[in-house]
């Protein structure tokens, strides 16, 4: 059973946005960097370390508890640059991880599409064969170093601004955004990489598949998001976070912000995820 919705982050001075004082971010989005551990390891963009804005604004539109509070990543970390896709699914089956199991495509194509169908309890036995396979600390992201990334500076509902439109991102775009531009209603999964990226380099942030993140759900927003961007680890751990909205949802959903809560054992066809790793 999901629940709830959320969102955040303030801007770059390196962006000429006033409020630098507030957001510190550095290097800026516009210095990535990305590394790849392995001939089958997803590509990894490095994310700065930096503070910002974790909530949504009173007045913007669709918002549910997303109370703004400050939050400080305090470190760099990577985080891959696209969804997890089949292709890399099943090279953790063929390699005799992911605990063999082949999630259905559902006549899609597998490949570059997100894959889809797996459960949060699979996307951790997912990280858990990079790591054995690389020796680096892959992980799921935290919430807060979700929306940080997804933000990449940006104050708005979106990446890309105050709007978004279905020629940006994979949503059911036949309603539009507080009034805005309708578009297509693709009704599944396309392949990553499909859209442009955000300021950090990564795609599909919005839209395409909700993703697991490390933390377990709680309606207390504020109450439940640490200050220092790390995973909130109490109240209901056998429900957790999702981000980012996916193929069959309203643009609402799609916000930065937007947060739902899923049981970990739910594996359905609008859901995936992306990985992070802790950099030495």
């Amino acid at each position: 059973m999901r629940v709830g919705i959320t969102k955040i982050v303030l801007a770059l001075a390196a962006l000429g946005v006033v409020g630098a004082a507030i957001v510190k971010l550095s290097p800026s989005p516009a210095a990535k960097t990305s590394l790849v551990d392995c001939t089958q390891c997803p590509e990894m963009m490095v994310i700065p370390a930096g503070e910002f804005m974790m909530g949504s604004p009173p007045s913007e539109v669709y918002r549910g508890a997303e109370t703004q509070h400050r939050v400080t990543i305090p470190s760099p970390f990577a985080l891959s640059k696209y969804e997890i896709t089949f292709e890399q699914w099943d090279a953790c089956v063929a390699d005799g991880g992911c605990g063999g199991f082949k999630p259905d495509d559902h006549d899609w194509g597998r490949g570059k599409r997100p894959v889809i169908g797996v459960s949060w309890d699979d996307a951790k036995a997912y990280v858990a064969w990079l790591s054995r396979k690389t020796a680096k600390p892959y992980r799921l992201p935290s919430e807060a170093e979700w929306e940080y990334a997804a933000r990449a500076g940006t104050t708005t509902p979106f990446s890309f601004g105050a709007t978004i439109t279905s020629g940006q991102a994979n949503y059911d775009g036949s309603t539009g955004y507080s009034g805005g531009a309708t578009g297509v209603n693709r009704q599944k999964t396309i392949p990553v990489g499909s859209f442009p990226p955000n300021a950090f380099g990564l795609h599909d942030m919005h839209g395409n598949v909700w993703e697991w993140v490390e933390d377990c759900w709680s309606d207390e927003y504020t109450a439940a998001t640490p200050a220092n961007g790390a995973p909130f680890l109490g109240a209901d751990c056998g429900g957790r976070v999702m981000r980012g909205g996916s193929w069959e949802d309203y643009s609402g959903d799609v916000r930065a912000s937007a947060r739902v809560g899923s049981n970990k054992e739910d594996q359905t066809w609008s859901d995936g995820f992306r990985v992070a790793r802790s950099l030495d």
